[in-house]
């Protein structure tokens, strides 16, 4: 019995999906997230901890986001990424 291979979904689709088909204002979330880690990208920080959430900064970009309590470099979603 063979099994089905579960096609990997890119950051992409799931982001236009969730606009898509749940409605969600990305653009918004995208204003909220700036709004949070302003001070610290005008400080010059390379992260900022907010509500328990770490965002991760580079040259003023947030690059990514992770649980306060995850260990540098390793955020929980990351697992099973090929």
């Amino acid at each position: 019995m063979s099994r089905r291979r579960v096609p990997h979904v890119t950051d992409h689709a799931v982001i236009r999906y969730l606009e898509r088909s749940r409605g969600f204002d990305i653009e918004a979330v995208r204003r909220e997230i700036g709004r949070k880690v302003a001070r610290g990208v005008e400080a010059g920080a390379c992260g900022v901890v907010v509500d328990g959430v770490r965002f991760i900064l580079r040259d003023a970009l947030v690059v990514t986001v992770m649980d306060s309590g995850s260990p540098r470099g390793h955020s929980p979603a990351d697992e099973g990424e090929p």
